[in-house]
C-alpha cells in the first residue's frame, strides 16, 4: 500500500482560503485600504494559477515557504495593475510567512489515522509512503508525529528529484517494495496524483475524501474506493 502524508494521514492543506483570509485580518492595517476579504480573494487566485502550471509546481514544490512569498508577490502584483495600492516588500513576505506558520502549526494526524497505520503493519502489509515537498519540511513532520516506523519505504519528493504524478515515483515505489501495479494499492487525497496516474499503471486507486465533499460532477476520474478515514482500509 502506498500512501500519501498532507491530507491523507495528516490534516494539512486544505481549505487555504480560510487561512489567508484570517491571515489577511491580522495585516488588515497594512493591505492601503483594502478589506481582508478583497486580499484573500486576490492570493487565492494567485495560487490557484501558480499552481496550475504542472512544471510550476514541481520547481517549487520542494520549497514551499518560498513559493508562498511568491505567490503572494504575484497577488499585490494583479492588485497594482488593477488600480490597487503597492504593498511594501517586507509586508508581502510577512503575510506569506505568518500562513506558512500557521499551517506549520495546525498540522495534525486525522483521528484514527496513526492508530490505522498500525494495523495495517500489524496485517502483515508492505506500507511506502509517497509525499511531494522538500525534505526538510516532510522529514519534520514525519518526526513530529513519529511516523517512520510504520513504513518500509519513505519517498520525498525533494530527496528523491521526482513526485506525484510523474510515472517513476509509483514505480520506484512498487520496486523499492518488491511489489507489482496488480498487488498495490495507493490512497490519497489527489484524485490525479493518487487516483488517475496510479490506475494507468494497474494500481488500485484508493480516494481519501477527507471533506466529505464526493466526487466534483466534473470529474472524469473513477476511484476504485472511496473512504472518509484510513480506519476504512481496515474494513
Amino acid at each position: 500500500m502506498l500512501i500519501d502524508l498532507d491530507d491523507t494521514i495528516i490534516s494539512a492543506y486544505h481549505n487555504p482560503g480560510a487561512v489567508w483570509l484570517e491571515v489577511a485580518t491580522e495585516f488588515v492595517t497594512d493591505l492601503g485600504g483594502m478589506t481582508a476579504d478583497t486580499v484573500a480573494s486576490a492570493i487565492v487566485t494567485s495560487a490557484d494559477a501558480f499552481w496550475a502550471d504542472p512544471e510550476r509546481g514541481r520547481a517549487w514544490r520542494p520549497q514551499l515557504f518560498a513559493a508562498r512569498r511568491e505567490v503572494v508577490r504575484l497577488a499585490f502584483e494583479s492588485v497594482v495593475a488593477a488600480g490597487g495600492p503597492a504593498i511594501p516588500g517586507d509586508v508581502t513576505w510577512a503575510i506569506a510567512d505568518r500562513f506558512s506558520s500557521l499551517r506549520e502549526e495546525r498540522c495534525s494526524p486525522f483521528p484514527g489515522a496513526l492508530e490505522a497505520l498500525h494495523e495495517l503493519q500489524e496485517a502483515g502489509l508492505l506500507l511506502a509512503l509517497i509525499t511531494n515537498g522538500g525534505g526538510e519540511t516532510q522529514r519534520a513532520k514525519l518526526a513530529r508525529f513519529g511516523l517512520e516506523r510504520f513504513f518500509h519505504h519513505i519517498q520525498i519528493e525533494g530527496e528523491h528529484g521526482f513526485g506525484k504524478p510523474e510515472e517513476r515515483a509509483y514505480r520506484h515505489a512498487m520496486a523499492s517494495l518488491g511489489v507489482e501495479p496488480g498487488d498495490t494499492w495507493m490512497v490519497g487525497d489527489n484524485l490525479e496524483w493518487e487516483v488517475a496516474a496510479p490506475q494507468r499503471l494497474g494500481i488500485f486507486g484508493v480516494w481519501h475524501d477527507h471533506a466529505g465533499a464526493g466526487l466534483p460532477a466534473s470529474s472524469r476520474v473513477k476511484p476504485d474506493r472511496i473512504i472518509r478515514t484510513l480506519p476504512e482500509l481496515l474494513e
